[in-house]
């Protein structure tokens, strides 16, 4: 996006350049990343529809009128905690370039360490209820969301079936299925019961798949 930048190749209409504006753009990115992870705990606590632009920017510290400066609607809010959400786990999976069981394993690793911000997986639990209806604002992100998630499984559990690990009958589709369902669920009692080991659970279930039980944990 360029809105806003001057222009410097000589035109005369191009806006004159003005010190301290590129200040002025990195306090307001700092203030609309201050706004979404307000937004992330207030979305958490009370939902989407109930949380509101009032709740955040009371948690921000600014007035609804400076909220809405940078987010004119709540719905303009959520979006932006999506992708902000979306982008945090991007670039976790474009660190390493995995394929097979190590797809899985990170997986697992990486839904563990959720457990260290339980913030965003009550914030997960909280939208993802509300966006079953078709209505909601992010039922079309939570659609593509599983839809994506089943997809990188599914295309793990193929090439784990093509190298002999998984056990005989085990369809890679139905795999994705099952590992995608325990991690939504194991999460879900995670939030009832804090002592559960999420990573012990999905190890057991990816456990139940394969030809060789001892390969359900990584390789230290």
């Amino acid at each position: 996006m360029t809105e806003g930048n001057p222009r410097s190749d000589g035109d005369p209409a191009a806006p004159p350049v003005r010190r301290g504006s590129r200040g002025k753009y990195a306090k307001s990115a700092e203030r609309r990343r201050a706004i979404v992870l307000a937004a992330i705990e207030v979305f958490s606590k009370s939902g989407f529809r109930d949380g509101s632009l009032r709740d955040v920017a009371e948690k921000v510290g600014i007035t609804h009128p400076g909220i809405r400066h940078h987010f004119p609607t709540k719905s303009d809010l959520l979006q932006a905690v999506l992708r902000w959400r979306e982008d945090e786990a991007l670039a976790k999976a474009n660190r390493v370039r995995l394929d097979g069981i190590d797809v899985v394993h990170a997986w697992i690793a990486a839904v563990a360490d959720n457990v260290q911000n339980p913030t965003l997986i009550e914030l997960e639990f909280a939208l993802a209820g509300e966006a079953s209806s078709a209505g909601h604002p992010a039922h079309g992100h939570f659609a593509r969301l599983y839809t994506k998630s089943e997809e990188i499984l599914h295309r793990a559990f193929a090439v784990m079936r093509d190298r002999g690990q998984l056990r005989d009958g085990t369809e890679p589709a139905l795999a994705a299925r099952a590992m995608l369902a325990c991690t939504q669920g194991v999460q879900a009692l995670w939030l009832r019961d804090r002592r559960i080991d999420i990573a012990e659970v999905l190890q057991a279930q990816l456990t139940v798949l394969l030809r060789d039980p001892l390969a359900s944990k990584p390789v230290q």
